[in-house]
């Protein structure tokens, strides 16, 4: 079983930049093909042939369901030139085809294309939806890289699903970029998360879609981004099984999941759901600590949008912090703020309480015992491991008596004064510890300008350096470590703003850009520089909130 507390020297993981030249790039996209039969095919798949009917699907983990393509002209908003070349093979330029496009578009399958749905429910806002599914989403096949990696590549947007309920199984243009770019973003800035390789949009095939429910419903592009991921299984996965009582399907699947994606799990073990338990928890904990330390905020954390994998997934009405509030909620529909920024830890371990309920058939009373055991180490784990996100952010690296305080002081004074999260982390490595209650300085920092006015600035700094020096860190040392996970460049809301607004015009001008700077947000880039995305943010991006209208 996984220990209760873990180690980790590296706090934000440092991305690696894929080397190119090391696996001959296919530059044909006719010559790519699926592994055939994928992984999934071992699980039960259900070959309803009313696909786009709703329908309460029983005993399987997938639906079969064909891609219903987008219509008219196309076009290539943008592609990851990185993940098409690192994830799958590809050289870059083959997104530039028609036969790519029509691939992300669902009108070409490439050879060992196994398209399905996967079926999974899920508590939403703390209230039990039955059945979800993917409702728009259609896992197209298994790539195994050049490297040996498995992955799947999944299309959203990509029409009718027996999931779909009420929804038409499309996805809109400014949804889909801002899932592309925070997906890329986010891996780059070392959170866990899935991928995005490309996006197309048509000029013809239009929605209808109601962005602020307000009953003014108007017509929108459809477009379809292409994710990626190891696997799409979520804690819903087993809740719909644990639901609908189908133990024996749990059992296939839980034993499948670690086959294929925990092996060094032994299935020979009668502990080993209690040891796949250990390993979701603590990969999601890990993952809502670089969240809290990024300022992130997902916005719809419901047990059907966590990954047993712990990747980010789904992102839908998300942001980023702005000017720092505790309780920041960026989606509009969150009027009681459960996911809420200071919120987000709380509810993951609330979903990991769900997931011990769903796996309850396939446990036996010692597993429940153990599974309670580990239950009860989560909190502290959690605990310690964003207190050492934030150490790591203010260039310290282990835990000592008052460093809740020295964080949380901190906090509250960017709170009181408005300070910019992402700037005042950022702009704290760039001047040395002697220069922090020089107000000269601190006043060429905008973000500095603000919370050196805070009353308490000036013992918080007391306190800080005391710490620093009590840890023997100096201004070099500081500085090197606080750059590496401080980032310049986030995707906030106001940012994306303007590149969807240019994109509905067939400018895709900047979600590329976007997709080029975020691919190093550590470090400056004169273009983004001069978009001022490491400026205060103007004054009509205050208050702005996405819903889940998509």
């Amino acid at each position: 079983m996984r220990r209760a507390f873990c180690v980790f020297t590296v706090l934000f993981q440092e991305q690696k930049l894929p080397v190119l030249g090391m696996a001959k790039l296919v530059s044909d996209f006719k010559e790519w093909k699926f592994q055939s039969p994928p992984n999934y095919a071992e699980l039960p798949i259900d070959e309803n042939p009313e696909y786009n009917v709703p329908v309460a699907v029983k005993n399987a983990v997938f639906s079969k369901v064909p891609t219903e393509p987008l219509t008219g002209k196309l076009h290539l908003v943008c592609a990851s030139d990185e993940a098409l070349s690192d994830i799958f093979d590809l050289d870059p330029k083959v997104s530039e085809s028609e036969d790519f496009i029509n691939f992300v578009a669902g009108i070409y399958a490439p050879e060992g294309t196994l398209s399905v749905s996967h079926r999974y429910g899920g508590y939403q806002f703390g209230f039990w939806a039955d059945q979800l599914g993917d409702g728009r989403a259609h896992i197209l096949g298994e790539y195994v890289n050049s490297k040996g990696e498995s992955w799947q590549p999944q299309l959203k947007g990509s029409g009718e699903t027996p999931y779909s309920r009420f929804g038409d199984g499309r996805a809109v243009l400014r949804s889909s970029i801002r899932e592309m770019v925070a997906s890329e973003a986010c891996y780059y800035l070392g959170i866990p998360t899935t991928r995005a390789g490309a996006l197309v949009v048509s000029d013809d095939h239009k929605v209808w879609r109601d962005k602020t429910y307000s009953g003014m419903s108007r017509q929108e592009r459809a477009a379809v981004v292409l994710r990626v991921a190891p696997a799409w299984y979520r804690i819903g996965s087993f809740e719909i099984l644990q639901k609908r009582n189908e133990p024996k399907l749990a059992k296939t699947l839980a034993d499948f999941i670690i086959k294929h994606h925990f092996p060094n799990i032994d299935l020979n073990n009668e502990d080993r759901y209690v040891e796949l338990y250990s390993e979701v928890a603590h990969r999601n904990l890990d993952m809502v600590a670089t969240w809290q330390g990024i300022g992130f905020v997902h916005g719809v954390l419901n047990t059907d949008n966590i990954s047993l994998l712990g990747l980010t997934i789904d992102y839908g009405p998300y942001g980023f912090i702005d000017h720092y509030y505790e309780h920041y909620v960026p989606n509009s529909s969150d009027d009681m703020g459960r996911y809420a920024f200071n919120r987000q830890p709380e509810i993951i371990l609330w979903n990991l309480e769900k997931l011990a309920v769903a796996l309850e058939p396939i446990l036996t009373e010692s597993n429940k015992e153990k599974i309670k055991d580990v239950f009860k180490t989560l909190d502290r784990y959690l605990k310690d491991r964003i207190l050492k996100t934030y150490l790591a952010k203010l260039g310290l690296e282990t835990i000592q008596d008052g460093d809740v305080s020295l964080v949380k002081g901190l906090l509250q004074l960017m709170q009181e004064t408005s300070a910019d999260f992402t700037c005042t982390f950022r702009q704290l490595a760039e001047i040395d510890k002697e220069e922090l209650l020089n107000k000269d300085i601190l006043d060429k920092k905008w973000s500095l300008a603000k919370i050196r006015k805070a009353g308490g600035w000036q013992k918080w700094v007391e306190t800080y350096r005391a710490r620093l020096l009590k840890a023997n860190v100096g201004n070099e040392e500081r500085r090197t470590r606080m750059l590496k996970v401080n980032p310049l460049y986030v995707p906030r809301n106001w940012i994306l703003q303007e590149a969807i607004a240019d994109a509905e015009k067939n400018d895709f001008y900047k979600v590329r850009l976007l997709l080029k700077i975020f691919r190093k947000p550590y470090e400056i880039n004169e273009e983004a520089e001069k978009l001022g995305y490491s400026a205060q943010p103007p004054s009509w991006s205050f208050g702005l909130k996405l819903s889940c209208s998509s």
